[in-house]
């Protein structure tokens, strides 16, 4: 039986992933890295710190060092957020959903806490959520699933009894990992890659949340 949710928020909650591809493409154009949004892609649902160290692993460049980047692409897009960011669809309607299962509600993000506090101070979901979680605080960020399993130690609920409600991969991958049920609602953009098999449901959006997808998880 679940007694936990637990959500992701780039591009579950808000739709940050084309936000986040122009800060990334902004900035690490500046270190002469000219990444494509299918580049991007490739380093969805990661920590900020770690997308830095993917491309500096690839091709290292002089100057600023990879904190100075990492810094620059949450200062960018934190402006992008507050100027254009908006909700997905089904939001609102999940958590309703939700909250009538009578079941503790979290976040868990690889999004530091900086970006945390700007995407829910923006839409006002800040007292949706019981507990808010950063992978910030830990040593890997998704998709080891570090994050969710310390949220799930701060709900006091056993990882196999939440479900993570992912849109990335690399959340999936973390999710599952953790032991956790998983429901996957993919970025349109990858959402054909077989790989998100592995989640125990596949939805097109939030909005398909309801009693029957409720009970299949619970299977």
């Amino acid at each position: 039986m679940i007694k936990a949710v637990i959500y992701d928020m780039d591009g579950l909650i808000i739709d940050s992933e084309p936000l986040w591809q122009e800060a990334e493409i902004s900035v690490f154009k500046s270190v002469n890295i000219n990444l494509t949004r299918e580049d991007c892609m490739k380093v969805m649902g990661m920590r900020t710190d770690e997308v830095v160290d993917y491309w500096f692993r690839r091709s290292p460049w002089d100057g600023p060092s990879r904190i100075e980047i990492t810094s620059a692409i949450i200062r960018e897009l934190i402006e992008l957020i507050k100027e254009k960011g908006s909700l997905m669809e089904g939001v609102k309607e999940s958590l309703d959903f939700v909250r009538s299962k009578d079941v503790k509600i979290a976040l868990a993000s690889s999004s530091s806490y900086e970006i945390i506090n700007t995407v829910l101070e923006k839409f006002g979901l800040m007292k949706e959520f019981e507990e808010i979680y950063s992978a910030q605080e830990e040593e890997y960020g998704k998709p080891h699933p570090a994050v969710y399993i310390s949220a799930a130690k701060r709900l006091n609920v056993a990882p196999v009894k939440c479900l993570a409600i992912e849109d990335s991969l690399n959340g999936v991958l973390a999710a599952k990992a953790a032991k956790m049920k998983c429901i996957a609602v993919p970025y349109e953009g990858v959402r054909h890659d077989r790989r998100f098999a592995i989640a125990d449901v596949t939805l097109d959006s939030l909005v398909q949340i309801d009693s029957e997808v409720w009970r299949r998880v619970e299977e």
